[in-house]
């Protein structure tokens, strides 16, 4: 099995003979729990960690159910990713397990991402995922199955530094998760591993075809997984009929420029389905809850020279950053990070204050911090 890391070369050395996760010990004495959502990256880390003789358990959750969540008949949509799972488990010869979690999903995923809307906030549930259901009671799991390890397919890599293991961005740039792990814990980060962060897609899809990975040319989703259709107004419209209030489009002045039927309907840095005609493009400022109102501007207006993050996560050295920190920083998951300061505040969030202004800052959305390819950690947007 080739694993890329940061000391490897290029051409993709792996960690040693031994043992590709670094285990003083044997693979076929390391028993690792795989997370295996059916899709072809969990299954070809599983495919490979076997390959190697490793004692894999693969282990599947079902999260949701479609008609479900959305209070429609019909299917569940998951059922054909644990399909997808049990049969290349099957193929690979490893044991596979379902587990039920659709009650503690809805609670702490799916609800939070429809009062996080609600709130005219930008949620991003596939992290919320990661931190609640998956790096949570998947890791309980994989304990008491006594096993040494989670393993993941995620393209980010763990490499161990001076104080322990550190969080890295994955080797191909393009598919880098590291944005979505930010809320990962040290403590969590301790018992897992990610074996596809030295790889680039391509890579793993050619191990497997090699494998005989009966999913090898599965296509990616680009949707949230419980909002299949991309139409996240129609789920909070099921979910949340109450936040579907009328309430007024204005101007940073004050001035009514028109109507809406429900701020759900509307994020920070929007410009289509506005309804409006000022001349110029116009853009979502602000959501303000207390009075219902969409604030629109200008591209120019989205410019900001700072914003505030609360519930920080820290990777980094020591328990906390140090004030004044230089940092690079991202708030959007397909952005490069960019040169920030970071200033922690009396209320434990942290200012972040980046070199240049930075459009499209929305409440809810995920700020992670940087330092090169190393995650120091990040927490969530304010209102400020």
């Amino acid at each position: 099995m080739t694993i890329r890391t940061a000391k490897n070369s290029a051409k993709g050395r792996g960690l040693g003979d031994l043992n590709a996760l670094g285990f003083a010990k044997l693979p076929s004495e390391t028993r690792v729990v795989v997370a295996m959502s059916g899709g072809v990256d969990s299954s070809v880390t599983a495919a490979l960690l076997h390959e190697q003789g490793f004692d894999v358990i693969g282990i599947t959750l079902q999260l949701y159910d479609h008609g479900v969540a959305v209070q429609t008949k019909g299917a569940c949509c998951a059922g054909a990713d644990v399909h997808d799972a049990r049969r290349v488990a099957a193929r690979i010869g490893i044991p596979h397990y379902v587990l039920d979690y659709e009650k503690r999903f809805k609670e702490r995923v799916i609800d939070d991402f429809a009062d996080s809307y609600a709130r005219g906030e930008t949620p991003i549930p596939c992290i919320k995922c990661n931190q609640n259901i998956k790096f949570n009671d998947l890791l309980d799991m994989a304990r008491d199955l006594d096993a040494g390890a989670l393993v993941t397919g995620h393209y980010v890599q763990r490499i161990n530094g001076r104080s322990g293991p550190e969080l890295h961005r994955g080797y191909d740039n393009l598919k880098d998760q590291s944005y979505f792990l930010f809320a990962t814990t040290k403590k969590q980060l301790d018992f897992l591993h990610f074996p596809l962060g030295g790889m680039a897609k391509d890579e793993t899809r050619a191990h497997a075809k090699r494998l005989g990975v009966p999913i090898a040319r599965k296509p990616e989703s680009q949707d949230i997984c419980f909002v299949p259709s991309g139409s996240y107004s129609n789920l909070i419209n099921q979910l949340r009929p109450e936040a579907k209030k009328p309430g007024n489009i204005v101007d940073v002045l004050g001035n009514t420029l028109g109507t809406h039927q429900g701020i759900i309907g509307f994020t920070v840095g929007q410009r289509r389905g506005l309804g409006i005609s000022t001349g110029e493009p116009q853009y979502v400022l602000k959501i303000r809850l207390d009075s219902n109102e969409v604030v629109i501007g200008p591209k120019s207006a989205l410019l900001k020279n700072s914003f505030m993050v609360d519930e920080i996560n820290w990777l980094g050295e020591g328990d906390k950053p140090a004030n004044g920190m230089n940092v690079e920083v991202k708030i959007r998951s397909a952005s490069e990070p960019v040169d920030a300061k970071i200033v922690e505040l009396d209320t434990g969030g942290i200012e972040v204050s980046p070199k240049d202004p930075i459009s499209s800052v929305a409440p809810g959305q995920a700020c992670v911090f940087y330092q090169g390819r190393r995650v120091l950690g990040g927490g969530w947007i304010s209102r400020g």
